[in-house]
């Protein structure tokens, strides 16, 4: 106990510094690199390289108040956990992680923190240790391997360039993009890599709260954020742009019929990743980097209280068995009301600065009206699951047990209430500490409303939903089951296992019979031509001696 309150008090003071420090960078206009060589081989250096500006640190300030607040939160939540020692180690490698892949433009001392990050989220996926935790696991680490391939990839191209310092070159290296594109869409679980997210919701509720929030899904945002500048204008951002619209629209659609609390917070975590990329492949790098810290922070406190509300009704996630809970926990409930508000995107909470900026500047884009039909369906989407959920927490009645023990405790009541305050505050703070000077809009009022009339569809929408109108099984089953993507991973598990055996089979019998035969047989004739090459040489120097005898 005592270690997670002093990482607690630690990671506060680290917040602290480095938001202060952000403020002096983003007024001062610096950045500082620091470069260490770590060998050298063939004129090609390979060194860690470490960046700081006010984006990296103002990332890392975002992460250190989350990660301490969900440090106490885990002394109450975690408190009767065998194996909290072993948490408390996976908890910090797995920030520390983080914070390497955020501090890192050269793609060597990326990979540190990138695998650190595939490799602890597996661990703690699998931590509660049982069937469901194993398959959710092998999932994660197997669809976030794809994107350390392309990582892998990335550097082995850039081998040909001499160093893996990304913003040194000047050169056409588009292959190198698609890489880093595929390690960024893995990582953020864009479709066709969108299984993933939901069954990581095995995991423990504080590493869902952490990894959900700010560090491992952020971390593919972060990538296409850093290296954002050299995709303007290639066909890859044009397919982020396709890939997030869909994303976006998919995971708001689903978590209009999904029924599990925490399914439900991880879809929308998967929608407003899909926001990012969207304004990211817009060309507005600064606008995503501004939602994602935002988001950050609301997010986190919504899983959070989920966690309470499951903790406290029996392990249930279903909401349709819980109902009425702000009679019983009312400060959970006033929390996860104003988050979710937050969520979507209430007029001056902190989602409403970044979310209501980023429809504006979709609105002055030139994108055709199909996809940006899709963008607002999906916006309207975020309000109906939001006020569904609301409907189902707080208004319908419990059925469950008679009997519960109902209570609330002041360290996770305050951990909440610092987020909470934030959730209130962040939005307009950032805004007038950091992008008070980038965004000025002018626009016609019939433009402005355009988002106002989608949230109030937004509201109509949740009414069919509450109601449960769509009861054909099949239309259920298909809008919650993210489009049957997991049996396409089932299909092409099923493909390459048969390729591979299929495979084996020939080199353990064909392989492997005609290859040895076929070197047998040419040992054998090597043999019988180097005998006659002995008796022809032989041969000559006898001639050649005669020959030299008689003359």
């Amino acid at each position: 106990m005592m270690n997670l309150l002093m990482c607690s008090f630690f990671m506060m003071l680290l917040f602290f510094s480095f938001f202060f420090f952000s403020i002096f960078l983003n007024l001062m206009d610096l950045s500082y690199m620091l470069e260490w060589m770590l060998f050298d081989f063939n004129g090609i250096n390979v060194e860690f390289f470490i960046l700081i500006d006010w984006l990296s640190c103002l990332f890392i300030s975002v992460i250190m108040v989350i990660s301490s607040m969900i440090m106490l939160y885990s002394m109450i939540y975690m408190g009767e956990e065998i194996y909290l020692d072993r948490f408390i180690i996976l908890l910090n490698f797995f920030i520390l992680s983080m914070i390497l892949m955020i501090i890192s433009p050269n793609l060597i001392s990326i990979l540190f923190g990138w695998d650190g990050l595939g490799l602890i989220s597996y661990c703690l996926v699998i931590f509660y240790q049982n069937y469901m935790s194993y398959n959710s696991g092998m999932v994660t680490v197997l669809c976030n391997r794809i994107g350390d391939i392309g990582l892998l990839m990335a550097i082995g191209l850039m081998f040909m360039f001499g160093d893996w310092k990304v913003y040194f070159l000047n050169k056409n290296f588009s292959l190198v993009l698609v890489m880093i594109f595929i390690a960024s869409i893995t990582k953020s679980a864009q479709i066709p890599f969108s299984v993933w997210l939901p069954l990581a919701m095995a995991a423990p509720t504080p590493i869902s709260a952490l990894v959900h929030s700010s560090t491992l899904v952020t971390a593919g945002v972060y990538l296409m954020i850093r290296f954002s500048k050299f995709f303007c204008g290639s066909f890859i951002i044009k397919m982020l742009f396709y890939c997030s619209v869909f994303t976006m629209f998919m995971s708001g659609l689903m978590a209009n019929f999904e029924n599990d609390l925490k399914k439900i917070i991880a879809l929308s975590t998967l929608s407003q990743l899909g926001l990012m990329m969207v304004i990211l492949s817009l060309g507005l790098s600064l606008l995503s980097f501004f939602h994602l810290i935002i988001h950050a922070i609301f997010k986190s406190l919504l899983f959070m209280c989920a966690g309470i509300m499951i903790h406290l009704m029996n392990n249930n996630q279903d909401i349709r068995f819980s109902g009425n809970l702000n009679e019983y926990i009312p400060f959970t409930m006033m929390s996860f009301y104003l988050s979710n508000l937050s969520l979507m995107g209430f007029p001056f909470f902190a989602g409403f600065y970044s979310k209501d900026l980023i429809m504006e500047m979709i609105y002055l884009m030139n994108i055709n009206m199909f996809m940006l039909s899709m963008i607002l369906l999906s916006l309207s989407f975020t309000v109906s699951y939001s006020l569904r959920l609301f409907y189902c927490i707080f208004y319908s009645q419990m059925k469950m047990k008679s009997f519960y023990y109902y209570k609330e405790n002041m360290l996770m009541n305050f951990s909440m209430m610092v987020l909470m305050i934030l959730s209130l505050l962040s939005g307009s703070l950032v805004m007038w500490m950091f992008f008070f000077d980038n965004y000025f809009l002018f626009m016609n009022i019939s433009i402005k409303l355009i988002t106002m009339i989608m949230l109030i569809l937004g509201s109509l929408m949740s009414m069919f939903y509450m109601k449960n109108f769509f009861n054909l099984y099949f239309i259920n089953y298909f809008f919650s089951s993210m489009w049957f993507l997991n049996y396409m991973y089932l299909w092409n598990y099923n493909f390459f296992l048969i390729l591979g055996l299929k495979v084996w089979d020939m080199d353990e019998s064909w392989v492997e019979f005609m290859g040895k035969m076929l070197l047998l047989n040419l040992i054998k004739e090597m043999k019988i031509y180097l005998n006659l090459y002995k008796i022809f040489m032989f041969i000559f120097i006898v001639l050649f001696f005669m020959f030299l005898f008689y003359l």
